[in-house]
């Protein structure tokens, strides 16, 4: 993978978050100093310990709202946007909180980035999508969405109005973005209470609780471990070839939702069954889902070499040690 030109001052919203603190302690490892900036409405400030108790005097965390904080602020070298309402169980619960939230941060964040001509990474997800139209997921391919009366589509709308309005912006005002796609990221400090697989199964295997799975079980998903994730981040914020562009940025090993549960158990050597929960009953009458979620990843590829390293299971063995330092963190 190509190596990226080091910024030296970097601003990370949303880095008290799952996503946010490991692109942190990268951005310090690779020399860099960071600014933090995290409401810590979903992110947590033990997420940055490690970061403090290695780098103290290189990080600082600012508790605020991105909208609150942008009044003024001067520039940075990079910006990496990652605050953002973000699981299925959070935005199904107040939608309009969710969506708000992801479009008027985005566009306060944009606007300080264009005042100081600031470069911004921009952290998309899957969820824009929506139901899709042809699979694997091509960045260029259309978006195709429910109802806006269907509360499930809401979180993948807002992440594409966001998405638009960053392209544009940085194509009118000259500064550069780059748009990361996430596909599935999972790994330690990840919270199962917003509606995250991974880690609630890992969560139920270890107390021996049923792994419950939502829907039918066919489900196929790919996930990434989010160590490799941020390694790539700075590299997709500095490289021109990405400029301007939006890139998927995951893994195409590809698993169904009830192969995940058993890998699960098998890897971790838990007696816990495997139940099955109707989305009816898990989120509410009229959700819906999508059976087959894979990333195209030839562009990110051919951009800056990217391939996922960290095996699934490796993943699932380490989400279980940090729960097992950590169990707050299940919750």
């Amino acid at each position: 993978m190509k190596t990226p030109h080091p910024h030296r001052h970097v601003l990370v919203t949303g880095g008290a978050g799952f996503i946010g603190s490991h692109l942190v302690e990268a951005l310090l490892a690779g020399g860099a100093s960071v600014t933090v900036v995290d409401d810590l409405s979903t992110g947590l400030r033990a997420n940055l310990d490690p970061a403090l108790l290695v780098h103290g005097h290189r990080v600082r965390l600012i508790e605020a709202t991105v909208s609150d904080w942008a009044r003024g602020a001067a520039g940075f070298d990079a910006a990496y946007h990652l605050a953002a309402s973000v699981g299925v169980r959070l935005v199904m619960d107040d939608p309009a909180r969710a969506a708000e939230r992801n479009v008027g941060e985005t566009i306060a964040l944009l606007g300080w980035a264009s005042r100081t001509r600031t470069p911004v990474l921009f952290a998309s997800s899957s969820e824009v999508y929506g139901k899709g139209v042809s699979s694997p997921f091509r960045e260029d391919a259309d978006l195709l969405f429910g109802p806006p009366t269907s509360i499930r589509w809401s979180y993948g709308l807002s992440k594409a109005v966001d998405e638009h309005v960053a392209l544009a912006t940085g194509a009118r005002d000259g500064f550069p973005v780059v748009v990361a796609r996430f596909f599935n990221t999972v790994g330690p400090r990840q919270r199962g209470r917003y509606g995250m697989v991974l880690p609630r199964f890992v969560a139920s295997a270890l107390a021996g609780r049923p792994l419950e799975v939502h829907g039918s079980g066919r489900q196929v998903r790919c996930f990434c471990d989010v160590r490799d994730v941020v390694r790539v981040l700075p590299i997709l914020a500095s490289s021109a070839a990405c400029r301007g562009r939006v890139l998927n940025v995951g893994s195409d090993r590809a698993i169904s939702i009830d192969a995940l549960a058993r890998l699960v158990v098998s890897t971790l050597g838990s007696r816990s069954e495997i139940v099955r929960i109707p989305y009816s009953e898990a989120f509410g009458p009229g959700f819906e889902d999508l059976e087959v979620r894979i990333p195209d990843v030839s562009r990110i590829r051919e951009a800056v070499g990217f391939a996922p390293g960290i095996p699934l299971e490796q993943t699932i063995r380490d989400i279980a040690e940090h729960l097992a330092r950590a169990p707050e963190a299940i919750a």
